[in-house]
């Protein structure tokens, strides 16, 4: 008996829910007068005419941080990149080079996220979500040439010193590129987390570095300042390592999605919810699985050998109806319910020598 996240005429409402809720069985809709008051207003039903897709909403909101982020990343590289051209400063140049590749990083996850919006095909029957995650190795690639391209210019302004002058626009380019990366990196990490998106969230990481190494560059002034001419390009050298330490954590979180890995705590809180089920006597092999920003489940589920097959089931759809209350992001579940203890002969011997 398996159950997909599909109408089956009598208990189409088991389907319509707006996965983008993190919560059980109630609606977590904020507390405080203004929450309510919107409560109030908003149309709230589980009819699918009345909710906005749970998948277009999130890529929505993608979009939305990609751009905003764009802008502002694009217009922080414009300044530095200024500052570059009458200063001459190697570490800002690394510092401005690291922020003009992480405003590009948009272009990739921005097609990613139109290219997902796509329903599923025939060819590509789990729709394109994966895209997502193809554009995290975009991004990964792009991390590892601004890092390149930074250590090769250190290196060679340590071999052939040249002055840095105007230090006070050094320094306000500095503190402009650790403003903006900050706040971009805020925006991404967290609307990342909201959706889903591990590409995103590895780009909002790589923001967040890219603001320390303004400081660096900061650093690097003051001792320019000082006299010690080979503090800018050290300071481009300390940036190439800063860069470097993103690109593994990038790394990690791009590999894990590709690699279909998910917090344990998902799969705990899956396995409470199908016991939790009435008429669920045991729980078997849990899988999930995210494509882009969407959660899948593959689950099974014990019931009692003495039901018919309707009221099988309807177990089945139940504990599928609480997953997708439980888990934030699920879009699909697949539950197969098993008769225990066994009629007969194991029905599943037939498939032994194929597992």
């Amino acid at each position: 008996m398996e159950v997909m996240n599909k109408p089956h005429g009598d208990h189409d409402d088991s389907h319509e829910h707006d996965h983008g809720h993190d919560h059980g069985h109630g609606h977590d809709h904020g507390t405080g007068v203004l929450a309510r008051l919107r409560h109030a207003l908003r149309p709230h039903s589980h009819a699918a005419a009345d909710k906005v897709d749970a998948a277009l909403e999130a890529s929505a909101e993608g979009m939305r941080a990609l751009w905003i982020s764009l802008c502002v990343l694009a217009a922080t590289a414009a300044i530095q990149a200024a500052v570059v051209a009458v200063s001459g400063s190697v570490a800002l140049l690394g510092d401005t080079l690291h922020n003009a590749a992480d405003a590009l990083t948009a272009v990739p996850l921005g097609v990613a996220f139109i290219v997902g919006r796509r329903p599923p095909s025939r060819r590509y029957t789990y729709g394109y979500g994966r895209a997502e995650d193809l554009a995290g190795l975009v991004v990964v690639v792009t991390i590892l040439a601004s890092s390149a391209l930074t250590c090769y210019a250190a290196l060679t302004r340590l071999m052939h010193p040249e002055r840095v002058s105007s230090l006070i626009a050094v320094a306000a380019a500095a503190l402009a590129g650790f403003a903006g990366n900050e706040l971009v990196a805020r925006y991404r990490i967290r609307t990342g987390r909201k959706i889903g998106s591990a590409a995103l969230v590895a780009d909002g990481l790589h923001a967040r570095t890219d603001g320390f190494t303004s400081l660096a560059v900061l650093i690097g002034a003051g001792g320019v300042a000082l006299g010690w001419d080979w503090a800018d390009p050290v300071m481009g050298l300390v940036i190439t390592v800063a860069i470097l330490a993103v690109l593994y954590q990038a790394v990690r979180e791009v590999w894990r999605r590709l690699m279909d890995a998910v917090d344990p705590a998902l799969v705990d809180r899956a396995e409470r919810t199908l016991r939790d089920t009435p008429g669920v006597l045991d729980v078997g092999l849990v899988r999930l699985r995210w494509v882009g920003h969407q959660l899948r489940a593959e689950c099974e589920i014990a019931v009692s050998g003495d039901i018919s097959a309707l009221a099988a089931h309807q177990v089945s759809v139940h504990a599928e109806h609480n997953l997708l209350h439980a888990l934030p992001r699920l879009s699909a579940a697949l539950v197969h319910a098993d008769p225990q203890p066994w009629p007969g002969a194991d029905p599943h011997a037939v498939l032994a020598a194929h597992r």
